[in-house]
C-alpha cells in the first residue's frame, strides 16, 4: 500500500492527529490514506461523550475495548482519524465532533464539504 501525499484540507503539510491511542489507517498517528482505505479514515476528530454515544448507537462502537484487536476503546478528549462518511453523518445529525483542520487529510474533501469541516474546527489560540 502506497500512501497518498500527506496534505491537509488547508493545502499544508498534514499534522499529527494522535498517538495515545495511535490512530490512522497506517497506525502512524496521522490521517494518511491510500486507495485501499475504503473508509477514508481522513478526519482528525476530538472525541466527545456525545459523539461516542451517537457512534455506538449507529453501530460504530468506538468506546468499547476490543483487546483481540489491541484496541482499548476511545474516551472523550482522545483524537482519532474518523471515516469521513461517519463524520459527515454525525455532523448532519448535530453531534459532529471538533476537528483539527491541520491534521485532516485533503482526501476528506472527497466526502465532506470544506465548510462543514470549518464549522467543526478546533479554535486556534489567538496571538495577542
Amino acid at each position: 500500500m502506497e500512501p497518498d501525499q500527506s496534505i491537509n484540507v488547508l493545502n499544508g503539510p498534514l499534522a499529527l492527529c494522535g498517538t495515545d491511542p495511535v490512530t490512522g489507517f497506517f497506525r502512524d498517528g496521522m490521517c494518511n490514506t491510500c486507495a485501499e482505505d475504503h473508509g477514508s479514515h481522513t478526519v482528525c476528530a476530538v472525541m466527545t461523550a456525545e459523539f461516542l454515544a451517537y457512534s455506538k448507537y449507529v453501530g460504530n462502537d468506538l468506546s468499547t475495548p476490543r483487546p483481540e484487536f489491541g484496541f482499548d476503546g476511545l474516551n472523550p478528549g482522545d483524537t482519532w482519524c474518523l471515516c469521513a462518511g461517519r463524520f459527515l453523518q454525525a455532523a448532519d445529525e448535530g453531534c459532529g465532533p471538533k476537528v483539527s483542520l491541520e491534521a485532516t487529510h485533503i482526501r476528506a474533501l472527497d466526502v465532506v464539504p470544506l465548510q462543514t469541516l470549518k464549522d467543526h474546527a478546533l479554535q486556534r489560540p489567538s496571538k495577542d
